[in-house]
């Protein structure tokens, strides 16, 4: 469904702590200025032996000036966010657009061993940091919070900023999320149930028609499957994506209420078992979009009544009616 904007990344295995290593903090400093310079050979002998073979200077020096300077422009600021697949994760402001940049280093001379840079997101749309509308959940029953919160380790979506601060919910009883066996869709708890709009909102984008996988095998072609994108009177949009085929009970251009039903929970789209991939975005489309951190107004977690809570990884949590 998307074009990855990645240079190279060859991961290996590294063991990394939980703050950024300051040989990091000198390699991005060092990559933002050659960068801004346009001196790519001085980032492609950044480079450890590995990554020049498998690319040509003529090569790094075609991504950066027409894959990246030509479409972003110049490095202004970047912020360490995190870590994903044992690399550093670096929130990247550019002049005319957002990105992640992630880097790896070799441990026995700091030489960039994986590179990656995540697709644009254009600067002037609006972001959202969090929800101002008041939400319930989707689900009438208590679900459980595979991925959530607000780093990296709660939550890998946060390393894509489309996504980040989404959540996976499904359904787990006495530790686990199916009973029988694990390759029927209709083992999972979570699969077939019912999913509510969390408020009063317009229906602004139906994707329908796409088969539930096999558990265990994921279609990527289709990135979010059956999917339903809400707006509110604020302009928040909230994405459902993974839903069952078959089970939309909405139309684009409805208007619905808090709690009424818009589809069923599914295993639909780059999805491995049946959950529900909630988010909130600035935008109706998830390839623009910036994620914003989703709130919800009165919800019991864990059996005690939170109120505008964000749910974080491994909470139960239900709402109160």
């Amino acid at each position: 469904m998307r074009k990855l904007f990645a240079l190279l990344f060859l991961y290996s295995g590294l063991a990394y702590s939980q703050t950024e290593l300051p040989q990091y903090s000198t390699i991005i400093a060092q990559l933002a200025s050659l960068y801004n310079a346009q001196d790519y050979q001085g980032i492609y002998e950044l480079y450890d032996v590995n990554m020049q073979k498998a690319l040509t200077p003529a090569e790094n020096q075609q991504f950066f000036s027409e894959n990246v300077n030509r479409i972003m422009g110049d490095i202004n600021e970047w912020e360490f966010i995190g870590f994903q697949r044992g690399a550093h994760v670096y929130r990247t402001s550019f002049e005319r657009a957002l990105s992640n940049i992630m880097i790896s280093l070799s441990g026995q001379n700091n030489k960039i061993n994986g590179f990656y840079i995540a697709p644009p997101k254009p600067l002037g749309i609006p972001v959202l940091e969090r929800n101002t509308t008041r939400m319930i959940l989707p689900f009438r029953e208590e679900i459980f919070v595979y991925w959530g919160g607000t780093t990296l380790e709660q939550n890998y979506h946060l390393a894509e900023i489309s996504q980040q601060y989404a959540y996976d919910l499904l359904m787990v009883k006495d530790g686990r999320s199916y009973q029988g066996d694990p390759k029927i869709n209709e083992n999972y708890f979570v699969f077939g149930k019912e999913i509510i709009a969390p408020c009063d909102a317009r229906v602004v984008l139906v994707i329908e028609g796409v088969p539930d996988n096999e558990p265990g095998t994921m279609n990527p072609a289709q990135l979010t499957g059956n999917t339903v994108v809400l707006q509110t009177d604020l302009n928040e949009y909230i994405l459902f994506a993974h839903l069952q085929e078959g089970s939309l009970e909405v139309e684009e251009g409805e208007e619905v209420r808090q709690g009424d039903v818009i589809a069923r929970c599914g295993n639909s789209g780059n999805t491995t078992e049946p959950h529900l991939h909630l988010s909130l975005q600035n935008t109706i489309n998830m390839e623009e979009a910036t994620g914003g951190k989703l709130y919800f107004d009165q919800i019991m977690v864990n059996g005690e009544i939170k109120t505008d809570y964000l749910p974080v990884k491994e909470d139960f949590i239900r709402n109160l009616n």
